[in-house]
């Protein structure tokens, strides 16, 4: 099997780490990608077909762009949970891993035997850490959780859609990649509870809840108080005619008069310091401001008010499409963007982290496997000789 070439070794704050990685499609592999670039050893278990990601994206057939970019500083062990020999490999790995995170139904994986009060008779020390679509101490505990349906019964959706208008999903996995990062701190904080104590623990991340508080934090409002003090959300984002990018000669601009003296100088270049009176301070003082604002903006073009902006210090930017990020100056000048050979799949584009630590730097050390690219490695790493490793792939237990 074509193996990736690994990276420099890891230099992370979690160097020494190491992580047994259930979980598939996008919230979980966030996560452990998280820890790989931290520095983690991450070991990806997936089934013979392989992470579903891996068929999602551009240019699927195994290596899908999904599968690449959350999928770095890992190993892929390919084994069958469902027979007896391939739960035991899991076992045998869980009595020296330090983190277990999966994002599989509690029942299914207690039913495996791979649940934490068998692993955790095992391994007493183990931070396991289960990604669950709802908390399990509610009536919803058993039911499926997606992106679409989180971001709606969050308020999400709602959020979107004015009086009157069809409600429509974030275009981006929001509800995944959150929880994702929430899954991610929460590993961490266990992680160091448990190198202070040596105790380890069950952690629950529940999307649904998650992006509920997530949600709030703004937007909580008048429910804040008992009794509730007026309706939920924050009036300066929700109200008509709140902020919005204002039209160019070419296009559109963003630009954010967040204070006071930022409406007041913008006023003044424009021509009308009147209008920073109209706009004054108040909280809700800035509705409609954007859209008269772009009765002027209009007749120029957005180079151009770029540069009164910055003259003005006043924050603003252009909008870039998808497409247009890789030439962002900020973005080329710290070299966010990392061309890579890829063993399978040739010159690949990676993110590199983009968290910075000076004593412990995060790095990306090896790319996305492939399919079980590592299973023979870890089995031998666990005492299996090679006429054992074998026996096993005969029997379609493991693949690799």
């Amino acid at each position: 099997m074509v193996k990736t070439p690994a990276q420099p070794t890891a230099s992370g704050p979690l160097k020494g780490v190491r992580v047994l990685d259930l979980s598939a499609v996008v919230l979980g592999p966030i996560a452990t990608q998280v820890l790989g670039d931290f520095g983690a050893d991450v070991i990806k278990i997936e089934s013979r077909e392989g992470d579903v990601m891996r068929g999602n994206g551009t240019r699927n057939g195994g290596m899908s762009s999904i599968f690449l970019n959350i999928n770095r500083n890992k190993r892929s062990l390919v084994v069958d949970l469902k027979t007896p020999e391939g739960a035991d490999v899991v076992r045998r790995l869980a009595k020296d891993v330090d983190v277990v995170v999966h994002n599989m139904r509690v029942k299914a994986i207690d039913r495996l035997g791979l649940g934490y009060e068998a692993l955790s008779k095992i391994n007493p020390r183990l931070v396991y850490c289960v990604a669950t679509g709802f908390d399990q101490d509610g009536p919803d505990r058993d039911k499926p959780a997606f992106d679409d349906t989180i971001q709606a019964a969050c308020g999400l959706v709602g959020l979107t859609a004015g009086e009157g208008e069809t409600p429509t999903y974030v275009r981006t996995l929001i509800a995944d990649k959150t929880a994702g990062l929430a899954l991610a701190n929460a590993v961490m904080a266990a992680l160091y509870c448990q190198a202070r104590t040596g105790q380890g623990q069950y952690v629950e991340v529940p999307m649904f809840e998650t992006l509920v508080s997530f949600m709030l934090a703004e937007h909580l409002g008048g429910l804040a108080f008992d009794p509730p003090a007026g309706p939920a959300g924050y009036a300066r984002l929700l109200g008509k005619g709140s902020r919005t990018p204002v039209a160019t000669s070419d296009g559109h601009i963003a630009i954010l008069a967040y204070t006071v003296a930022h409406r007041r100088a913008l006023f003044e270049e424009l021509g009308v310091p009147e209008l920073a009176d109209k706009y004054g301070a108040k909280s809700n003082g800035t509705l409609g401001m954007y859209d008269e604002l772009s009765t002027f903006t209009q007749h120029n073009t957005t180079a151009y008010w770029l540069e009164v902006c910055a003259r003005l210090d006043i924050p603003a930017t252009r909008i870039y499409t998808l497409d247009e990020l890789p030439q962002h100056p900020q973005l080329r000048a710290i070299g966010l963007f990392q061309p890579t050979e890829h063993a399978t799949e040739g010159q690949i584009v990676t993110v590199r982290p983009t968290t910075k630590f000076s004593a412990t730097p995060a790095s990306v050390r090896s790319l996305a496997p492939t399919l079980g690219e590592h299973s023979q490695d870890v089995l031998r790493e666990l005492g299996y000789d090679d006429t054992a490793i074998a026996d096993l792939i005969h029997r379609n237990v493991v693949v690799g």
